[in-house]
């Protein structure tokens, strides 16, 4: 036995998902709202003038009517008709009633029909809205939609000024009616074309406020599939236009980063590759050759030696940028004294410019205590008079200053090398980037130095700037928060 079970058209399903999806959309959301707020008034002003030309034409044909009911009853007291008279009564009726087009009902206190101009109801008790108001508060004229009718009711008085019955005229409403809907009917076309109106203005408002959000959109959507290239067109200057500013602002951010990141593993690639090639080159010699002498393969094993140093070093910078980088290396912040820290620095490298015969001179005006991460200041200070040792000639020296102000302290590193030249001054902080290709693997440098610096001095809410002139020097001025945790003077 088969069971065959239905299945919805695919097409059908999607149209449905995506009718759905749109009511759910921003747009349909402002469609709707724009256009209550912009009807609802409009339907309840049609409504109101309606009501208010349906009163007028009430009020004003039963002013007309009531005045015919009272005049009526006051015949009817004069001429005693209530009691006598039957004939004369009848007349009196028949006449009023063939003159005015309505129908009169006389009723007595008991609601009783005494009289009545059709001839019809005479002997039946009325128990209605309009009778029992007039009996119990006054004169009345209500309009009965249902039956397209006027009821107009006045009270009749004795000489003692004593209701004993009620004056009934029941007139036909059907003109009110008729020019009620000849109104309805041309407010119908109006708001009609109203509504067009406002509908179109509000689809037009609609897509002129979300024409940039779907562009927006559009492009985020590309960039998420990796085109990074993408812009949003400027074309006004309201907030859409601000934040598509932005956002092509973070688009020029996330570009560089990707760029930064494509060129960081191409350099990382190519730093690791140099020493695997040289341990590859060296390694397949000591294989391929079995009657090298003993004293080649301790040099090509000291060679390899070297290389995997470099590549130790190459590495533990990478693991120091990106936990710098990723906060995965958290400041220990704690009281430091800043010019015992450079003491200490300073006879650590000591032995180094001692080598090049390189003079450090060390001056400060003042003792500054900081809050700040020990260890990860020390290194960013410690690579900077490194450099200046690596890239100052012999007999040369290096000038290090320190000074403070209420909020900041002030590191001043200054040597007499090579310098930079004015181009690439900019670029020295770019991870793997080196002035000159082969002087850092001379001095046994992995061109991470700089960028481990900016980074850790970065994390305490620091700055670091340059001057430099080649041939000259290089001078490196440091700030640094006395407390980075508090909000201090922009840098």
């Amino acid at each position: 036995m088969h069971l065959n079970i239905f299945k919805p058209n695919g097409g059908l399903v999607t149209i449905l998902k995506n009718r759905i999806r749109w009511f759910h959309s921003l747009q349909w959301k402002l469609i709707l709202s724009y256009s209550l707020i912009s009807l609802c008034p409009l339907f309840i002003f049609s409504w109101l003038m309606l009501n208010t030309m349906e009163n007028y034409f009430k009020n004003d044909r039963g002013k007309s009517l009531l005045t015919d009911a009272n005049i009526i009853s006051v015949n009817i007291s004069k001429g005693n008709f209530m009691n006598s008279n039957r004939l004369q009564f009848d007349n009196e009726l028949e006449s009023k009633s063939n003159d005015g087009g309505y129908r009169i009902i006389v009723l007595d206190n008991m609601g009783t029909v005494v009289n009545d101009s059709n001839k019809t109801d005479i002997g039946k008790t009325y128990i209605i809205p309009e009778v029992i108001d007039t009996f119990n508060k006054k004169d009345h004229t209500s309009l009965r939609k249902k039956e397209r009718r006027l009821y107009t009711s006045a009270s009749i008085l004795n000489a003692q000024s004593e209701k004993i019955g009620v004056v009934l005229i029941v007139s036909s409403a059907e003109e009110i009616f008729l020019a009620i809907e000849q109104i309805e009917q041309k407010l119908f076309f109006l708001m009609l074309f109203t509504c067009l109106i406002i509908l179109g203005f509000v689809l037009f408002i609609s897509n002129l406020i979300m024409d940039p959000l779907k562009k927006t959109l559009l492009v985020i959507k590309k960039m998420t599939a990796g085109q990074l290239d993408q812009r949003i067109i400027i074309k006004n200057h309201d907030e859409f236009a601000h934040l598509a500013f932005s956002f092509n602002k973070l688009t020029d951010k996330l570009e560089q980063i990707e760029n930064a990141r494509e060129e960081f593993v191409s350099n990382v690639s190519h730093e690791l590759k140099t020493p695997l090639s040289a341990i590859k080159v060296l390694s397949e010699s000591m294989l391929t050759d079995r009657n090298t002498p003993i004293e080649i393969y301790r040099e090509f094993l000291g060679d390899i030696n070297s290389e995997i140093d470099r590549m130790t070093n190459i590495v533990n910078d990478l693991l120091t940028l990106v936990k710098l980088d990723k906060k995965r290396f958290p400041l220990n912040i704690r009281e430091t004294n800043l010019n015992n820290m450079l003491e200490n620095i300073i006879k650590r490298l000591m032995p180094l410019a001692d080598k090049k015969n390189i003079e450090i001179e060390f001056t400060h005006k003042k003792n500054i205590i900081l809050q700040a991460d020990e260890m990860k200041l020390s290194l960013a200070i410690s690579n900077l008079i490194d450099n200046g040792i690596k890239y100052t000639q012999s007999g040369g020296k290096i000038k290090i200053n320190t000074d403070s102000d209420e909020n900041f302290a002030f590191i001043t590193i200054q040597d007499n090398g090579v310098g930079i030249s004015r181009d690439e001054q900019n670029k020295i902080f770019e991870r793997f980037y080196r002035i000159d290709k082969t002087r850092d693997r001379e001095t046994g440098g992995t061109g991470l130095g700089l960028s481990i610096t900016h980074s850790a001095i970065t994390m305490h809410n620091g700055k670091i700037e340059l001057t430099s002139e080649e041939g000259l020097g290089t001078t490196f001025y440091i700030t640094l928060p006395i407390d980075p945790t508090k909000n201090t003077e922009s840098l």
